[in-house]
């Protein structure tokens, strides 16, 4: 009875402290929540701060980032051919709009849907090979998009397409005005956004952690793996082209610098400075490096050396990326 009682009594002693353990997570999600929207509120103040079109280029690659993190954060595929899919719906947007007359909105998702379709066939492709086949197979499809947009004539060689007017979205507003084009880039941005959030805390986004960390034993649990990795990486490719074509209306321009091997590397750069398999990640990334990139064009500074060196010690110090080095310290001291 002594025994019986005491181990009760260590029952119920316990019971609290499991009642404090489930509260944790609730003033987690509500510090989670306050934390997005000091961003939001600090994202819709920020023209009135800092030049407009620098803050444009930062969401728009910010969201390429993403896109990017995505297939190989959450799926642990590494592809070095995601600016074929950033360029080219740069290229079908400022065509669809500059030739065809097409209002920004539609052209934007032209274009998006133009890297979809892209995505499709580079994936049924390359998905059927793993590790750094997958990723030569994805530079050697990249390298092709750039031939074809060195030699189609709609692309004008190595003028590209220039001018490309910004228009009106949806008949109301204009986006010669900076503000309105800032709102249009943010919103963009946010949407994209929010749609790779919602595929990483979905069943889907499960499945695909699952095999991003050990893909056999998802076969061996009934997934057709090849399906689950095919549709994340025409996700992907969607949204690296909804950035690109963004990014056409904004510097209305498409050009080769869109489609080079040096743009799939500074979007791999971008993701492991902000860290890796990280939601916010690639976003700090971004911004990271095209503040660099902007800053250090006004000096006589090599930029490509300086941020090689800077990635370099990135790497050596945060080994998870600046915002999974942050998670990881905030983790231990809970």
């Amino acid at each position: 009875m002594s025994l019986h009682s005491q181990s009760g009594g260590r029952t119920s002693a316990k019971a609290p402290r499991a009642v404090a353990q489930v509260s944790v997570p609730g003033k987690g999600l509500t510090l989670g929540r306050i934390g997005a929207l000091a961003v939001l509120a600090g994202l819709l103040a920020a023209p009135f701060l800092l030049y407009p079109v620098f803050l444009m280029k930062v969401l728009c690659f910010a969201l390429f980032a993403c896109a990017f993190n995505l297939l190989i954060g959450f799926g642990g595929l590494l592809s070095f051919g995601h600016a074929a899919f950033f360029g080219s719906a740069a290229y079908v947007t400022a065509h669809a709009v500059k030739v065809w007359g097409l209002p920004p909105e539609l052209g934007i998702l032209l274009g998006a849907a133009a890297s979809a379709f892209l995505g499709l066939v580079f994936g049924g492709i390359a998905i059927r090979r793993q590790g750094i086949y997958f990723a030569m197979i994805t530079l050697a499809l990249s390298q092709m998009v750039f031939f074809l947009a060195l030699q189609l004539p709609f692309t004008h060689g190595e003028d590209g397409i220039q001018g490309v007017p910004r228009g009106t979205l949806f008949g109301i507003f204009d986006l010669n005005n900076p503000m309105a084009m800032y709102y249009t880039v943010l919103a963009v941005f946010l949407i994209g956004f929010a749609i790779i959030w919602r595929t990483v805390h979905s069943p889907f986004g499960q499945v695909l952690k699952a095999i991003r960390e050990n893909e056999p034993r998802a076969v061996s649990l009934g997934y057709r793996t090849d399906r689950y990795k095919l549709v994340a990486f025409v996700l992907s490719a969607t949204l690296a082209g909804l950035a690109g074509g963004t990014k056409a209306i904004v510097f209305q321009l498409a050009s080769l610098t869109d489609v080079t091997w040096q743009m799939s590397g500074e979007v791999v750069l971008m993701t492991l400075l902000g860290g890796m398999g990280t939601l916010s990640g690639p976003v700090i990334g971004a911004a990271l490096v095209v503040t660099l990139e902007n800053y250090l064009a006004a000096t006589s500074l090599p930029v490509p050396v300086v941020i090689g060196c800077i990635f370099v010690v990135c790497v050596l110090v945060f080994r998870r990326g600046i915002a999974g080095e942050i998670q990881a310290r905030l983790g231990k001291k809970h």
